[in-house]
């Protein structure tokens, strides 16, 4: 190709590239018009109507622009830390696992599962045939004992026997009270008595078998109460007292709630889950409740109230977040520290006055200090669907 034909294709191109970027290139007509061309463009814009009417349209939105129309949110406030819930596991008031003091063979198990003992009740027995052999011979040793003591001290008055003999047989009357004492203990551990009031369990023995004292007997739950244990986050560490009000609904039978009371607090945080053991107790009047049932746990506290603004609202800068604030029509930049987000609002901690609203779109019109005019105030023709749709083009 000659010379000549690659010039006019390259101010063809050029031409045609700048047609382009002055059609849609939005600061094109400010270029020019610093430039000096600004009658060259009037004249453009009157040869063609529609790129004049296009050229009018941005100059209108540029004035509303400089005008400080914005959408502004009034600033609401939320409560946190005010409500724990938390699942929790029952178990009963008291809880016994019933052992031998001794080995033997079960002779009879007076008791049955899901039976109500009281303290001191015979639950089971075992043999005891040389426990009372030993009780008795016990009992004979002590009469003989006895006995010489009564003839010494009646040979003593005539100076018979000597001081030295009276204290033996002192002696050895008080070392037969002492066998006789222990022959019947040995002989009282072959009974097994219930320790506490309760429900026995499942027994899990019968008459006939042979027994350690690491055998396990039975097991009696008292439920008059249950104990309720749960883990809460350490920000509740220090809302916990002694005696707080609780509300434990049965996870298994939605309609099952009760009203109870916090019995007892751990001591320290567990390092790992960053949670603290509670204990809280509920009544158990009608005994439907069980040990070992999942509790769902309520609790209401003051929590800690904090503006609530919209997310659209935050800003950020080199010094961290802010907002900007209109008060009495006017602008006004105040930093702000999430305290929380949620999926509508943001927790903010700072101070507003009553009754002010911040910027979510428009920000870009809005100068500290400078008046602004809120969309849909009077004296202003643009709605708020108007300066979305701007907020979203700029």
């Amino acid at each position: 190709m000659s010379f000549w034909k690659q010039a006019v294709f390259s101010l063809i191109v050029l031409i045609a590239a700048g047609l382009a970027w002055f059609w849609y290139f939005p600061g094109a007509e400010d270029v020019l018009a610093r430039a000096g061309l600004l009658d060259a463009r009037t004249s453009t814009a009157q040869e063609n109507p529609a790129r004049g009417a296009a050229g009018g349209q941005r100059q209108g939105r540029r004035g509303n622009d400089a005008g400080g129309l914005v959408v502004t949110t009034p600033i609401a406030f939320a409560t946190i830390n005010d409500r724990l819930n938390a699942i929790g596991t029952g178990r009963a008031l008291r809880s016994v696992v019933v052992n031998p003091r001794t080995s033997g063979t079960l002779r009879e198990v007076l008791t049955a599962s899901g039976a109500t003992v009281r303290a001191g009740d015979l639950i089971a027995r075992l043999d005891s045939d040389a426990e009372e052999i030993a009780l008795d011979r016990a009992g004979v040793a002590l009469e003989d004992a006895r006995t010489k003591l009564e003839r010494v001290m009646a040979l003593r008055s005539t100076n018979t026997v000597t001081v030295a003999q009276q204290n033996e047989a002192e002696l050895a009357l008080r070392n037969a009270e002492l066998v006789r004492r222990e022959a019947e203990l040995a002989l009282e551990r072959r009974s097994i008595i219930a320790p506490i009031d309760g429900t026995v369990g499942i027994l899990p023995i019968s008459a006939g078998s042979y027994v350690t004292s690491s055998s396990e007997i039975a097991t009696i739950d008292d439920r008059s109460r249950i104990l309720v244990d749960f883990w809460i986050p350490e920000r509740y560490a220090s809302l916990i007292d002694i005696g707080s009000p609780l509300t434990a609904t049965s996870v298994a039978r939605a309609a099952s709630v009760h009203e109870g009371a916090i019995s007892a607090v751990d001591n320290r945080i567990d390092p790992e889950s960053r949670t603290l053991r509670v204990e809280g107790q509920i009544e158990n009047p009608d005994d439907r409740l069980r040990a070992g049932m999942a509790f769902s746990i309520s609790m209401r506290f003051p929590g800690e109230t904090y503006p609530a603004i919209d997310p659209l609202a935050i800003q950020w800068s080199a010094d961290g977040p802010y907002v900007w604030v209109v008060e009495n029509d006017l602008a006004r930049q105040k930093s702000v520290r999430i305290i929380q987000r949620n999926a509508d609002s943001v927790l903010v901690d700072a101070d507003f006055t009553e009754g002010a609203a911040v910027v979510t779109q428009g920000v870009h019109n809005v100068r500290e200090g400078a008046p602004v005019t809120a969309a849909g105030e009077p004296g202003t023709s643009t709605d708020a669907q108007t300066v979305r749709a701007e907020g979203a083009a700029s």
